[in-house]
């Protein structure tokens, strides 16, 4: 109803407006006119302008708080990263340390191991020289008595059968 009224006032106006048959202006018709051509105008198109102007800057806003809700999770993130990698940091720092720490361990256990090898191969050494020397005593002692049976001689004496061997195993 109201759009009906409206549009009688705009072609009252333009009706009012049209006056052909003065040469001169009156100012004062020309203002009223342009007062209710505006007045519609604004009646017409200003509240779909602020329903306008509004929704916009609604969205406006909206997309900036969404911004900087994005904004703020990001920082957060970057907080947790910067955790992380700390975190990530001291890690690596007790694993170099606990590593260093294992290996002084099993180079220690190595060269004690080591020792002890040595040790059994010495003593080994050791035994196995003493059984090469009685082999060898042994084996002179077989090439005298031999030697000395050989000799069919009768008069062969017990001192002389040790000056033999005294000889030979000197």
């Amino acid at each position: 109803m109201s759009r009906i009224i409206i549009l009688m006032l705009m072609i009252s106006t333009i009706a009012l407006a049209s006056d052909a048959e003065h040469a001169g202006t009156d100012i004062v018709q020309s203002t009223v006119n342009f007062l209710l051509f505006a007045g519609l105008i604004w009646y017409l198109v200003a509240e779909p302008a602020k329903n306008y102007f509004a929704s916009r800057s609604q969205a406006i806003a909206d997309e900036m708080k969404k911004v900087q809700d994005k904004l703020k999770e990001t920082g957060a993130l970057k907080k947790e990263a910067l955790a992380k990698i700390t975190d990530a940091e001291k890690f690596a720092e007790e694993l170099a340390i606990s590593s260093k720490k294992e290996n002084k361990i099993i180079n220690d256990n190595i060269i004690t191991q080591c020792n002890v090898d040595l040790g059994i191969l010495d003593k080994q050494q050791g035994v196995l020289m003493d059984f090469e020397q009685r082999k060898m005593i042994r084996s002179v002692v077989e090439d005298t008595l031999e030697e000395v049976l050989n000799k069919s001689s009768d008069s062969f004496d017990k001192e002389a059968m040790a000056n033999v061997i005294l000889k030979k195993v000197a």
